[in-house]
């Protein structure tokens, strides 16, 4: 049964989430190539508003990182993150901007597809870029519909709590999408704060981020991201809120916390990444220094001639066909590549000799 009539049929039985996530859970099934592929994870293992609930109500943290493409998002699964989100951070980390704001709606939908074909455990969460959402709640509800449907995205998350933002936000819940909220430091609003600030630093400023969280719940937001606030701050609004909060660079006291994926695992060291890295962010590995490393023992055994070697030269052809092979080349006068031919086959057979057989 071809996928296109075997959609048509679901469709009639299925809820458009469900199938949705149905398609999402196909596209993880390797075919057989001379590559290999991850193995299908389980759908019934799946992460959801329910099971964020569940850990929320009996106190046990739960876990966000922000990853924007197909491998950290195996990595994810692998390691049973509880949720992904894939961030407009993409915009610094992977394009190379200084600021969160260049990232257009068709960018963060190519790392959207790229988390879903890869992350199939963790509730699957986007960013709505800057200028997609500001505009009228009409644009929000479109944005938001187009990261499910064309991102394979679970909810959704927006910055802000102004009085437009919270009015989305509601609008975004009121179509059947879920949402994530932001506040403390929002970078889509630097250019308001006067650059990424940390916020909650004075009475005045602390009252608002617990303010506009308790706001955002009221709007339906299932959870509430808390950037850059101190931790006491953090703590009042986590006990205020009935829903849980993610804390980035906001102390111990949220319901789960949220790092990067390139930045906890310390993968880059260019000078850009060093800017962009933030200083709350604790690096659980030196991951850079390895792919240094391998990338220059790489370059160097290309130099040397010593990769690939026969282990890593596995397709093989017989004596009988390479002399047929050299015979077929002599008679399109093709005298030097037929020589090229005859001394490579010799020189593998050398290798073979010295060093053992390579696995066929």
């Amino acid at each position: 049964m071809g996928l296109l009539t075997y959609l048509t049929k679901s469709s009639s039985t299925l809820k458009p989430t469900a199938l949705l996530r149905h398609v999402r859970v196909m596209s993880n099934v390797p075919e057989n190539t001379v590559y290999g592929g991850p193995k299908p994870q389980n759908p019934h293992q799946r992460v959801t508003l329910a099971h964020l609930k569940q850990k929320h109500k009996k106190g046990d943290p739960i876990t966000v990182v922000t990853a924007y493409d197909y491998p950290s998002a195996v990595h994810l699964d692998t390691a049973g993150i509880d949720v992904c989100l894939v961030g407009d951070s993409a915009s610094m980390v992977v394009h190379g901007h200084d600021t969160t704001l260049p990232i257009s709606l068709d960018e963060m939908l190519v790392h959207c597809r790229a988390v879903a074909r890869g992350a199939k455990r963790p509730l699957l969460v986007g960013d709505l870029p800057f200028g997609t959402y500001e505009s009228s709640s009409n644009q929000a509800v479109d944005t938001a519909v187009r990261i499910l449907k064309e991102g394979g995205m679970d909810a959704i998350k927006l910055e802000g709590g102004s009085l437009s933002r919270i009015t989305a936000a509601k609008a975004i819940v009121e179509a059947g999408i879920a949402v994530m909220g932001h506040v403390g430091l929002t970078p889509q609003a630097i250019s308001v704060l006067g650059g990424f600030r940390p916020q909650g630093k004075n009475i005045a400023s602390a009252v608002k981020v617990v303010e506009t969280a308790l706001a955002l719940q009221e709007a339906g937001c299932f959870s509430v991201v808390l950037e850059c606030v101190p931790a006491p701050v953090a703590a009042a609004a986590t006990s205020a809120l009935k829903i849980p909060t993610i804390g980035i660079g906001a102390g111990p006291f949220c319901s789960g916390q949220v790092l990067v994926y390139h930045d906890l695992l310390g993968m880059m060291q260019h000078p850009h990444h060093a800017k962009v890295t933030p200083k709350f962010c604790k690096q659980y590995a030196h991951v850079g220094d390895v792919i240094n490393k391998a990338l220059v023992e790489y370059k160097e055994e290309v130099a040397n001639g010593s990769f690939p070697g026969p282990a890593h030269s596995p397709y093989k052809i017989s004596e009988t066909e390479i002399n047929g092979f050299m015979s077929e080349l002599q008679k399109l006068g093709l005298d030097k590549a037929a020589a090229s031919t005859a001394a490579a086959a010799e020189k593998i057979k050398m290798s073979v000799s010295s060093n053992g057989p390579a696995n066929d």
